[in-house]
């Protein structure tokens, strides 16, 4: 959702603001609309050597699942210099090959967009610097793994396992997301 111009920002909270404007409605009386804006999340698929690497992690308030790497965009940055950032950060890895796979722009009322990266050949340059919010385990993990793990429900992140579970069910569809990820022809 697009917070439209004319909207008012009624709160600032750390990671949520709330916006409110006035709406006509279609019997010609108006009433109050709200929606939420938050920074965007960067999402990676990194791949090296034809392994997947998966974030298993751990978050105050939330039970351990596995999720891919990635984290919140910092005001005024790049979504793909943000998503070399997160790497860095939680896997201690590097690309030199990023693309873009994929936008999901949030379906409810929050105005926000997941950025999907692709990162392939990957290597390990540092050890992770975690935020202390974060306790992440990478796994390095098969094509058929990362599908069956992506595919669960011990897996955050439904937009990419429902696109996934798409796939599955088209195997000329699966086959080339695999090329994409590995950069095979």
């Amino acid at each position: 959702m697009k917070i439209p111009d004319k909207a008012k920002r009624v709160f600032k909270g750390q990671i949520f603001d709330t916006y409110q404007w006035k709406q006509k409605l279609y019997d010609g009386t108006n009433a109050t609309f709200e929606a939420l804006k938050r920074p965007d999340t960067i999402l990676i698929i990194p791949t090296a050597n034809n392994l997947v690497f998966l974030s298993h992690e751990e978050q105050p308030g939330r039970p351990p699942a596995y999720t891919l790497l990635g984290g919140r965009q910092e005001e005024g940055e790049d979504p793909l210099v943000t998503a070399k950032r997160e790497l860095l950060e939680e896997a201690g890895l590097e690309s030199d090959d990023w693309e873009l796979y994929k936008t999901y722009n949030s379906e409810g009322k929050i105005d926000w967009t997941l950025y999907f990266f692709i990162a392939r050949s990957c290597r390990k340059v540092a050890e992770p610097a975690l935020d202390a919010g974060e306790k992440i385990d990478v796994k390095e993990v098969s094509f058929d793994e990362f599908l069956q793990i992506v595919s669960s429900e011990e897996f955050w992140g439904q937009n990419i396992s429902n696109d996934i579970l798409r796939m599955r069910l088209d195997p000329e569809r699966l086959e080339k997301f695999r090329k994409k990820l590995f950069n095979k022809s």
